[in-house]
């Protein structure tokens, strides 16, 4: 007895999570295939758009070379931000240092809301998937019992089928669910190497811009030391 003879003979609670189960295992899937392109695709491109960058003569010339190995769009968002507001609004208060900080720290939150994409549904999957098989385990086993009692014969024949064909829920629900758990920390492990590559860079790009004259200066700036927030 597999999950379709179940989806085809059980009643409207056992169809229901069967369909349930069956949307949570392709949604899954999908973003499993998608991730794993992206982030093939990100690791890759984030050393090649590093490299570029600290190879080309000035900052204009790399965000023109960017464009070509930064083909996920990780890297060159972090250059774009360097680039300070006018003078005048609240945006561009603070010496440079500062300013290179706040605009590179949202820079990369955009970044990595990217890559973090699909990890949230991932983790509902992979914890709420056996808990939905578990469902309509309980619900078939009920069911089944309550249609024994009901013939008034009751045998270790007549209780094993409806039994094992309730079991099969338990099984689907964690065959949703450990593959979604697998990917989840798989990519959160790709995720995090990738995370730091562009924190370091955040970070030296900050330090090189905020004593530099690659960005214009406020009006009657006067130097500041960099200071040392973090990019979070």
């Amino acid at each position: 007895m597999g999950l379709w003879e179940v989806l085809r003979d059980g009643d409207t609670v056992t169809q229901v999570v069967a369909v349930v189960l069956l949307a949570m295992s392709v949604a899954s899937w999908v973003v499993i295939l998608w991730k794993a392109w992206l982030l093939r695709r990100a690791t890759t491109d984030v050393a090649r758009g590093t490299a570029a960058f600290w190879q080309a003569g000035s900052i204009d010339e790399a965000r023109l070379r960017l464009p070509a190995f930064d083909r996920e769009g990780l890297v060159l968002p972090l250059v774009e931000a360097t680039r300070l507001p006018a003078t005048g609004a609240l945006a561009s208060a603070g010496d440079r240092s500062q300013q290179l900080t706040r605009l590179l720290r949202n820079a990369l939150h955009r970044v990595l809301d990217k890559l973090q994409f699909g990890q949230v549904l991932l983790a509902t999957v992979g914890s709420t998937a056996p808990f939905v098989g578990l469902l309509g385990t309980v619900w078939g086993i009920y069911h089944a019992l309550v249609g024994i009692a009901a013939e008034g014969q009751i045998s270790i024949d007549r209780i094993a089928g409806p039994v094992g064909e309730a079991l099969v829920m338990t099984a689907a629900g964690l065959a949703v669910a450990i593959p979604a758990v697998l990917g989840y920390n798989v990519f959160g492990r790709f995720i995090a190497r990738i995370e730091a590559d562009l924190e370091g860079f955040a970070f030296d790009l900050r330090d090189l811009l905020a004593g530099s004259q690659a960005t214009p200066p406020l009006e009657d700036e006067e130097p500041a030391a960099v200071a040392t927030v973090g990019v979070s």
